[in-house]
């Protein structure tokens, strides 16, 4: 389990995280603590704190917690700045139109990747491991991977000192495997996911770059692994390494006017 974050500002972060990552469903109080990594009291406190100011709402039937109207509105105007989606639907679309299979863009956010968009090819068997706001740590599913593999060696090496994977996502995500996998994504320059977050629904991913040479973003396709046979994976990779390099070619020259 993370350490709870030690002042305010990031118990608050931690909090609103966690209701993202709930977006869907909204989350209890004992959730958002356990999710926070914070105490019950607390965190109830930061959520009654943060409904005041209408960053979060409630809903009192269930009891449920939720992003709040005032969140939509600066992120609205934070868009204006940092949305890139409306640059990566087009490669979402050729992706998934070509590949057949359900494609996506996520973002790195801190230690973890966010995916942004989805969008499914015609085949009609899908995975439902990403979905629109689903969050995972680097070094689980394909985009998470990919990301971490294109960091420094000592980015690296001070996150996996400092994160243990397996907690939550088993053995197969222990450093050392996690570090083998880091490699051979290296090597082909996109990351392979064989089924290990759900038996059967595999991941591949290629990095997408911001002007300081970072791994800012992923490109993905998702299927179930017959889809993903060892005549097919190359084929693949190339589709997700052209779309990759041609988004990072576009956001660059986005932010170079």
């Amino acid at each position: 389990m993370a350490a709870p974050p030690a002042h305010v500002t990031g118990r608050v972060a931690a909090v609103l995280r966690a209701l993202s990552a709930a977006h869907r469903t909204g989350a209890l109080t004992s959730e958002v603590a356990r999710a926070s990594a914070l105490a019950r009291p607390t965190a109830h406190r930061l959520l009654v704190a943060l409904a005041d100011e209408g960053f979060v709402d409630r809903d009192h039937r269930t009891g449920q917690w939720y992003l709040g109207p005032e969140l939509y509105l600066l992120g609205e105007v934070a868009a204006q700045r940092y949305d890139v989606t409306q640059y990566a639907r087009a490669s979402v679309h050729r992706l998934a139109a070509a590949a057949g299979e359900s494609a996506f863009f996520s973002a790195r956010r801190g230690d973890e990747t966010v995916c942004l968009l989805r969008e499914d090819g015609d085949f009609p068997i899908r995975s439902f491991v990403l979905y629109e706001g689903a969050r995972f740590p680097l070094g689980v599913v394909s985009a998470g991977l990919v990301v971490l593999a294109m960091l420094s060696d000592r980015e690296i090496d001070d996150y996996l000192r400092q994160t243990d994977l397996t907690v939550q996502w088993g053995p197969q995500h222990h450093a050392d495997a996690v570090r083998e996998r880091i490699a051979r994504t290296r090597e082909l320059g996109y990351a392979v996911n064989p089924g290990l977050v759900v038996e059967g629904s595999w991941g591949m991913a290629a990095a997408v770059f911001n002007q300081a040479g970072e791994p800012a973003w992923a490109l993905t396709l998702t299927g179930v692994e017959s889809r993903f046979r060892d005549d097919r994976r190359p084929g693949i990779g190339a589709l997700l390494l052209k779309e990759a390099h041609a988004l990072t070619q576009l956001l660059q020259t986005r932010y170079q006017q």
